[in-house]
């Protein structure tokens, strides 16, 4: 298992933590995946609903709760961390902002285009930041969009790019109906995004690596991924259940009791479908119950707080800090896979082990030979033990 280059910086582990909020992966869960040669992210969104009194001036806590939580997490690991931020958010700039002035290393963009962003960052923070910029997308040709514009206006692109399938956890990037079309499954928009970004590499001379992400949890899906052409794959549920993840014990067990049929798309009020684990809060929401709303901050430029059925920040809050009474829990489509609480330590192993299992089926299937077991050589050298060497 390769690492990969984003740029001039070089990630040991083709592992990327994905950024989930509200509070599920802060300083503790980034750090983590950072010390095993990951990329640790910590999300941006909502981040100042943990800070005391946010309700007084939310897009303030926002900045000073991200600064706090970059900084305890460089206290924590000299790892590669990285910030989730949405653009769909009223604060985007500002959060952008703070990111790039607490020198994050890369800086990942979902819910909606990156297109304007570097002509609203000062240009004291652009020059000489060794930040890198990664949009987050759900198609080859919102990637391309994305390419041509930065292209075109800045002469420059982004340094990678996130493609997401229909299985993630969370937001999703398709309308309900899209979710089970083939032409959207991650193999295929994987390849296809990959096809354009060749384009790309042809024109500027530079690497795009293509990290995917939407219903990765196993080895054998990472080993899949990367026979597909992506550099990296990016793991959100995967690290729900370990100590190090931010939220509370509650949230985590939601997954650890989780079953696969208890896994529903709802619709969310910032008008995409989300999956989650259905509960009473869940059932009621789809049942048509609505939640009296009082905002005090319009984070969301697509909500309106009149006339939304519920708080998606309240909600996901709630739960994050283990009242699940009040709100739900995000989840992939794999998620309910979830077993037990490990160390992200722990985890990462289980995954390259599986991994490896992988390739040697693989080997063993192309070639029947008689190969050493890899995933105990890995976890000999994890401790400490022998080197493993390339497939």
């Amino acid at each position: 298992m390769n690492g990969f280059n984003i740029g001039d910086l070089r990630v040991k582990l083709p592992i990327i933590q994905g950024g989930m909020g509200v509070g599920i992966s802060l300083s503790g869960l980034a750090s983590a995946v950072a010390n095993e040669g990951g990329i640790g992210v910590i999300s941006a969104v909502g981040i100042g609903m943990i800070e005391e009194n946010y309700r007084g001036n939310f897009k303030e806590k926002n900045k000073i709760a991200l600064r706090k939580e970059i900084r305890k997490a460089r206290l924590k690991t000299d790892g590669i961390i990285g910030v989730n931020l949405m653009l769909a958010v009223t604060d985007f700039d500002d959060l952008l902002n703070v990111a790039l002035e607490e020198k994050i290393d890369v800086v990942f963009m979902g819910a909606g285009l990156p297109l304007r962003i570097l002509s609203t960052i000062p240009a004291s923070l652009l020059e000489n930041s060794k930040t890198k910029f990664v949009p987050k997308v759900s198609s080859a040709k919102a990637a391309k969009l994305i390419f041509q514009y930065w292209l075109s206006k800045y002469n420059r692109i982004p340094d990678a790019i996130v493609i997401e399938g229909p299985k993630a956890g969370g937001h999703l990037g398709y309308k309900e109906d899209e979710l089970k079309d083939s032409k959207n499954d991650l193999e295929s928009i994987i390849k296809e995004t990959i096809s354009v970004m060749k384009e790309f590499e042809n024109l500027t001379g530079k690497n795009i690596p293509v990290i995917a992400a939407g219903g990765i949890y196993s080895g054998q899906d990472v080993y899949n991924a990367l026979e597909w052409g992506a550099s990296a794959v990016k793991m959100g549920s995967k690290f729900v259940t370990t100590h190090e993840c931010d939220a509370d014990i509650a949230f985590k067990e939601s997954y650890l009791n989780c079953k696969k049929e208890d896994i529903v798309i709802i619709k969310s009020p910032v008008g995409l479908p989300g999956r989650v684990i259905k509960n009473k809060f869940v059932e009621q929401i789809m049942n048509g119950l609505t939640k009296p709303v009082n905002c005090p901050w319009k984070c969301l430029k697509t909500c309106n707080f009149k006339t939304v059925p519920f708080c998606i920040a309240e909600a996901l809050f709630s739960a994050a800090k283990g009242d699940l009474s009040q709100g739900f829990s995000f989840i992939g489509e794999k998620g309910s896979l979830a077993t037990s609480i490990k160390s992200v330590k722990e985890t990462i192993l289980d995954v390259v082990s599986e991994y490896y299992e992988a390739v040697t089926n693989s080997v063993i299937i192309k070639s029947p030979i008689a190969l050493p077991n890899l995933s105990n050589l890995y976890q000999l050298q994890a401790i400490g033990g022998i080197q493993t060497h390339k497939i």
